[in-house]
């Protein structure tokens, strides 16, 4: 598994840990370091993981409301926690990430990825369908 991706998935995986037991951000680094200390030992990059959990956080009002915008049909509440936090991972790397470092077809991608290995039936379509819709907005926005 490449490193980015593993970093990722060690990401999404404390997301859902922490999103299950409530969001105290004060526990997602703790969550975080035991992660990564349980399964990233071949991750080249522990900075682009510190950086993408604490991104996340950073931004998690914004992120979410962008959430609720593109996908009014589905309460961010009733969204499962896997999608939930595949989206703000996507959507982070989507709207405030470096694009040299992670280009906007990357970001989706690989959100794509990690909802059809940790989501339901659906998930890598209806992670799909958001992330797009963001994606078309942002590029229509920049003409």
């Amino acid at each position: 598994m490449a490193s980015r991706h593993l970093a990722r998935s060690i990401v999404l995986q404390s997301l859902y840990e922490w999103d299950f037991y409530g969001e105290k951000k004060e526990d997602l680094d703790e969550i975080l370091g035991r992660n990564i200390g349980k399964f990233g030992s071949d991750i080249e990059d522990l900075d682009f993981v510190e950086k993408l959990a604490k991104g996340i956080l950073k931004n998690l009002s914004k992120i979410d409301k962008v959430i609720r915008i593109s996908a009014p049909e589905r309460p961010i509440e009733q969204i499962s926690i896997i999608d939930r936090n595949v989206l703000r991972m996507g959507l982070f790397e989507l709207l405030y990430a470096e694009k040299k470092e992670v280009p906007p077809k990357v970001a989706i991608n690989e959100a794509i990825e990690l909802a059809k290995n940790f989501g339901g039936e659906n998930s890598g379509k209806f992670v799909n369908g958001v992330l797009g819709t963001v994606f078309k907005q942002i590029e229509k926005d920049k003409k």
